[in-house]
């Protein structure tokens, strides 16, 4: 297993290298988490660098505050049209460039953003890759706190195992940007992500789930070569 210091490097190297495929008068969708943050700091170098002058979408709170660290304007949904390329980063990504997103509990933002994009690009180190989605982590469902207990009921009767996510240095569980809550939904593994992700969505009370099927047009892995240089590697 590559040590800390290595996996942040591939996470650095995807992130530069997706935030060099943005153009100028871009719109473009900002990630969230510890390797979007990458590419936002290098969009922030090309803004004051290079004088690029993007749009930015941002998928959650702590990627607005990145943002403004870095000075890329920001916008929402409703002040666009379309969005040229998102770019964020993935909990797991199978052989078909599914995935599953959300340990940042960001995914209903993120889905909406990445769905608007004429293309979203997918940045991972190669710890993300899987076999099959669930075979490492749960699916986070964003729920409405009113409908938690009959939400885990429903998610048992799929074979699931459902877990309100607690917060850690606080008291009580995780609360979204849009004030709701998150379950996380283990599954030993899901041979139909199209269905699964329908078969949630369709439970009352679950506002969007953390299965990403079929909106990552290109996928961009950090991965360690035999003489232990970061390269990075393409999937489309």
């Amino acid at each position: 297993m590559p040590s800390e210091e290595l996996t942040r490097k591939m996470k650095q190297t995807v992130g530069v290298e997706a935030a060099r495929m943005v153009r100028h008068g871009d719109v473009v969708g900002l990630g969230t988490g510890s390797t979007a943050v990458f590419m936002i700091e290098e969009l922030g170098r090309r803004v004051r660098d290079e004088d690029l002058r993007i749009q930015g979408i941002p998928t959650s709170f702590d990627a607005s505050v990145q943002a403004r660290k870095n000075a890329i304007p920001t916008f929402t949904p409703d002040d666009v049209d379309r969005v040229d390329i998102a770019v964020d980063g993935a909990d797991e990504v199978d052989p078909d460039m599914n995935l599953i997103k959300g340990r940042g509990a960001a995914h209903l933002r993120e889905k909406i953003v990445d769905g608007m994009a004429d293309r979203f690009i997918v940045i991972v180190d190669e710890s993300k890759l899987v076999d099959r989605l669930g075979s490492k982590c749960p699916v986070p469902l964003e729920v409405l706190p009113m409908a938690v207990r009959p939400v885990l009921r429903a998610v048992e009767a799929l074979g699931g195992e459902p877990v309100l996510r607690m917060a850690a240095q606080k008291d009580g569980p995780v609360i979204t940007d849009q004030g709701n809550m998150v379950v996380d939904a283990r599954f030993d593994g899901i041979d139909d992500p199209v269905g699964m992700e329908s078969t949630l969505n369709n439970i009352p009370g679950i506002l969007e789930n953390g299965l990403f099927v079929g909106l990552a047009t290109e996928v961009l892995i950090g991965s360690i070569s035999g003489e232990g240089r970061i390269e990075v590697d393409r999937r489309s």
